[in-house]
């Protein structure tokens, strides 16, 4: 069913950069987010708590950090 939402200028630009970012489009991405905050998909941060649930609290923290680097783009290991 249509839905019409009325967002700030400033938020529909901000929705724009990030839905072209991810090679989407708006729409998609809106559905997407939305999806998440209903808990109908998991999102990377979930799953990963799920995964890490049984570790120690410092543990979990470790591993945090351990993954941060994929976090990060290396221009030069796309050359």
């Amino acid at each position: 069913m249509p839905m019409s939402l009325r967002i700030p200028r400033q938020k529909e630009n901000m929705i724009e950069k990030a839905a072209m970012k991810e090679r989407k489009t708006k729409t998609a991405f809106v559905l997407e987010a939305i999806d998440e905050k209903l808990g109908l998909v998991r999102n990377r941060e979930s799953a990963l708590r799920d995964f890490a649930g049984w570790l120690s609290s410092k543990e979990a923290e470790e591993l945090r950090r351990a993954t941060d680097v994929f976090e990060t783009i290396q221009e030069g290991d796309w050359k």
